[in-house]
């Protein structure tokens, strides 16, 4: 099998490399999905037919309708076949009684696994490694998880952290430690003077939960 030159992983902030792959929904793009304004949750998985990666699966296809109240599109990818895709797919239908609605990559040259690092030599030669890298409609990475081979992935905290972005977007803010949708935000701290005595003066009027200067929380 040819394989692809490794690139470095792209980081949090970097655009996400595009690429056009076959997929079980035939030819896919990144950017056909990001340029029509859809988060993309783009995820790898090491082999078609294994215990750990079904049960991934069968989870991230009942979530569907979670995701995409997020406006999440979700990807898989793996270096298996389409072939192998395809009856792999009817094999959980069959014996779990869920569909899978999702594009699954046929990454067969590893061409789109080198573009995201997900070829870990240390691990496996010839097996993408379970990865997951979430993307914004501006095409930009916004976090990205690296699992071993043998751990299945916690799909709540993906959501939860899928979550946390989106609301970091729309309201400017950041989430504590364990925070859930409902709990209170950070408010980020004053950059400058103006800013500290206009916080300080939000703490004394109630509009923010104040605990020092520094540390502001609210409801959104």
């Amino acid at each position: 099998m040819e394989t692809q030159e490794r690139q470095p992983i792209p980081r949090i902030g970097d655009p996400a490399p595009d690429f056009k792959a076959v997929s079980t929904h035939g030819e896919i793009t990144l950017s056909q999905y990001t340029k029509a304004g859809k988060w993309v949750m783009l995820f790898s998985h090491p082999a078609d037919f294994t215990p750990v990666c079904t049960t991934e699966f069968i989870e991230f296809a009942r979530l569907t309708p979670e995701f995409e109240k997020r406006n999440v599109q979700l990807i898989g990818l793996s270096v298996d076949s389409i072939f192998a895709h395809l009856g792999w797919e009817q094999n959980i239908e069959k014996n779990f009684g869920q569909k899978i609605p999702f594009p699954v990559i046929a990454d067969r040259n590893m061409a789109v696994a080198a573009l995201f690092g997900l070829i870990h030599p240390g691990a496996s030669d010839t097996a993408t490694i379970r990865a997951v890298f979430l993307i914004d409609p501006n095409g930009k990475v916004r976090f990205l998880i690296y699992y071993p081979l043998s751990m299945g992935r916690n799909s709540q905290e993906l959501l939860r952290a899928i979550d946390a972005a989106q609301a970091a977007d729309k309201h400017g803010i950041a989430t504590p430690v364990n925070w859930k949708p409902g709990e209170e935000v950070i408010v980020p701290p004053p950059a400058n003077e103006t800013a500290l005595r206009e916080r300080l003066e939000m703490g004394k009027k109630g509009e923010v939960n104040q605990t020092d200067w520094y540390f502001s929380k609210k409801k959104i």
